[in-house]
Formats: C-alpha cells, structure tokens, sequence
C-alpha cells in the first residue's frame, strides 16, 4: 500500500476515534451537554488515541494484506480494538486521579462506536481500491515478473491491475506500445531495466512521457510491492547508483540513540539479568553466557554475547531446529520471551551492533552465503539486535531461506532510515509479544 493511502486511512481513524467520542458524549449526558464533555474528555482522550494507533499499527491495520477482504479485516479490526480497550482501561485504572475521569460505561460505549464506524470506513475503501485500480503496461519478462503479475491478480487491494503485459521486447516498437497504454487506458508502464539499455528502445521509453503515464522501473517497482530486493536480476551499476555506504548524520544520530538506549534499557533491566543469571547457573551446567564469533561491518568479527540456552555441544555450526534437543528447559523460555538477547546489550555499548540492522552471521554460514550474489553488501552497514529480514521472514534453516533473507536485508541497506528503524522496532515489539 503506498504512503499516499496509509496517510489517508490514518487521518480517516483519527477523524473517526473523534467522531465516536462525541457520539458516545452524546448518547451518554444529551445534546446540550456534549461541548463541556468534550471539552473535559478531549486531551486524556487523545493520549488514549495515540496508543490506539500504536496497536493498529503493529496489527498490520495500515497494510494491504489486511485489507483483501471484509472477513480478515474485521478480525484484525476487533482483535486491535479489544487489545486498545484493555490498553486503555490499564492505563485509566493507574492514571485516572491525574485525568480526573473514570470513564469505564463510556469506554465500552465508545470502543463499540468506532468499531462499526471503521469497520464501515475500511469496507468502503476496500471497495474504492477495487474499483480504482491503477491500470499497468508490463514491458519485459522474467521470472519475477511472472511473480509480481501473478501476485497483483491475487491482491487488488494493492491498488494494481495489469491490462497488458508485452513479454516479447525486442519485438516492441513505439506504435504498439502506445496502442496497447490506449486501448487499455493504463495509467503506469512498468518497464524491464534491461530493456532500455537498447538506446532505440530507450527512445521508446522517452516518448512514452508526453502521454501522461507514469513510468517506473521494475526493480523499484517490485521494491514497492514486495519490499524486498530483487537480487535475481540486480547488477553491480544498480549499486553503484542506489547504495550509500555512507549517510554522516544518520550514522552519528543512530549511535547516539543506541548508545543512550542501550544505557537506559540496561540499568532498568538490571534486577531482571541478575535474576536470570541466577536460574541459568542453577538449571544446568555452563557457563553463564554463550559467546561466538560475528561477522560486523566492513567483515570484521566481533564476538556477541548471549544467555546461555542450549546444553554444551561441540557440533560445529548446524541451524537451530524446531523441538531442537540442544535447547535446556530453561533455555526455551528465554528464547520464546527473546529474553536470551539480553546481553547484547554490551554489544550496542561497545559499538559492535545497533539495535537494528541486518542480523550478524556465523563465520561459518557467512562462507556458505558467499555464493549468494552480492552477499558482501549487507556488510555495508553495521549489524542489529533485530532487523527487516526478521520482522518479515522466519528463521533460516536452509541456505534458500537465507537467501530470502538477503533480499530484505538489501532492501534494508538501500533505503535505511530513521523511519525505517522506528518500523523495525515497532514491528519487532508486535513479533515479541503476539508471535507466538
């Protein structure tokens, strides 16, 4: 979904959790006593708010897959807004005497109002997506074209509809190109970056422009529906182009934020470790903390500390398995609450990983991912206690499903931001706590 509709399905929440806090007031205390109401709901309302978009957030209520049907969306929906009504009852129940209101009828009132209210919304921008669809022109062939084809016929909600797929581009000329965007009235031409390296079909691209159509590279174009890299057909001048390997003040603000976190997080979490020290050293033999080689930025290892959670094994480096007979009792709990990552923490101090980035390999698997092509540049930037190929992959267990993960560990590489990270963290903290 891009920016432009999740901006727009956010300012229709916000104006909706307003609306059904006045009709809840009304409903509540009467017409002529809705204005002072409001005015004494308004501000320990709109904290309340803010968490509520939190949780619809981090339950995908901004992202297209939720939105394919009525069905999957009202159960997110009513999932997300149960999640807000207890948030929001926690949060009176312990700071009510500060907002002075106790407004427990009107909470299960209003929470019932803006779940049919946006129930309703969402319904009817499910329907407009479907109905405006932005018609594309597809030049060019591949596999993963035949993937992303495929994959819009199975999503309209993405907002994409492919009236026209010319697979044969050496056959192309300037006339059957703009005949087909005609007749199908497409909006977008989706081109084949291989295609326009031909200066006459580059010609042809060029003069597609006075039509009034957009015109995007395939490469960009599967970033934006995927978000992932499409690393099958990349080459090294994409790179060279796209790829920053340095961005100072981005760079100098994220270690600062990690170094005051990484502080922060681990004097409140203090009392915990000591605790868990404890019941691993009690538990089975070992030593307290599992310590092993990394690959760091730039190649250079590094050794990252974690809990100790399995029992002493000299194996050599095998993929974590299911039901894995390695893993301690003890061991399974800190890995199912993510609390073994805890000493990792040093690692952030020290400068070694940011909290987000592309998680640092073995030194024996990253020999084996050397076969992958362009493996090397996700040692462009520094490695992270969680990451975009985290958040939206599983577990590698074979080199295919790390090699998924590449692909959105490059994506990550070229479009690192701070609004990126902040989705990273975000998404991992709704992976924590409602993964399993």
């Amino acid at each position: 979904m891009s920016l432009a509709k999740k901006t727009g399905l956010l300012i229709g929440d916000i104006l909706i959790l307003y609306v059904s806090l006045a009709l809840t007031l009304l409903i509540r205390y009467g017409f002529f006593e809705l204005s002072d109401r409001f005015k004494t709901h308004f501000w320990p309302f709109s904290l309340i708010f803010a968490i509520w978009l939190l949780i619809f957030y981090l339950a995908e209520l901004y992202h297209h897959q939720t939105m394919r049907n009525a069905a999957v969306l009202f159960k997110a929906l009513a999932i997300a807004v149960f999640l807000a009504g207890v948030v929001s009852v926690i949060v009176f129940y312990l700071f009510g005497q500060f907002f002075e209101l106790t407004p427990k009828t009107n909470l299960l009132l209003f929470a019932f109002i803006f779940l049919v209210l946006n129930y309703l919304w969402r319904a009817a921008i499910i329907k407009f997506l479907k109905r405006n669809i932005l018609g594309i022109t597809v030049i060019g062939d591949s596999p993963l074209m035949t993937e992303t084809i495929k994959y819009l016929k199975e999503n309209p909600q993405t907002g994409y509809e492919t009236t026209e797929w010319l697979k044969e581009p050496e056959n192309i000329d300037l006339k059957t190109v703009i005949k087909t965007i005609r007749e199908n009235e497409s909006q977008l031409v989706v081109i084949q970056p291989h295609f326009t390296k031909n200066f006459a079909n580059l010609n042809i691209a060029y003069k597609l422009l006075p039509l009034g159509v957009g015109i995007v590279n395939f490469w960009d174009f599967y970033e934006t529906i995927f978000e992932k890299a499409p690393l099958e057909e990349l080459e090294e001048g994409w790179f060279v182009e796209n790829v920053a390997t340095r961005r100072p003040y981005y760079d100098a603000l994220k270690r600062l934020l990690d170094l005051v976190l990484s502080f922060t997080i681990g004097i409140i979490l203090l009392p915990l470790t000591m605790i868990l020290a404890i019941i691993i050293k009690a538990s089975s033999s070992g030593p307290l903390l599992y310590r092993q080689e990394r690959i760091g930025k730039g190649g250079k290892l590094f050794t990252i500390y974690k809990f100790r959670t399995m029992h002493n094994d000299n194996r050599g480096p095998l993929w974590t398995e299911e039901n894995d007979n390695r893993i301690t009792a003890v061991g399974k709990l800190l890995r199912f609450a993510h609390l073994d990552e805890i000493p990792q923490l040093w690692n952030i101090l020290k400068g070694d990983i940011s909290f987000t980035g592309p998680r640092p390999e073995r030194k024996e698997l990253a020999e084996q991912y050397q076969k992958f092509p362009y493996y090397e540049i996700r040692h462009i930037v520094k490695p992270g206690l969680t990451g975009w190929a985290q958040i939206n992959y599983k577990a590698s267990a074979s080199l295919e499903e790390a090699y998924e993960k590449l692909r959105y560990d490059i994506f990550y590489v070229k479009n690192r931001s701070f609004f990126l990270d902040l989705k990273i963290i975000l998404k991992t903290i709704k992976y924590v706590f409602f993964s399993h």
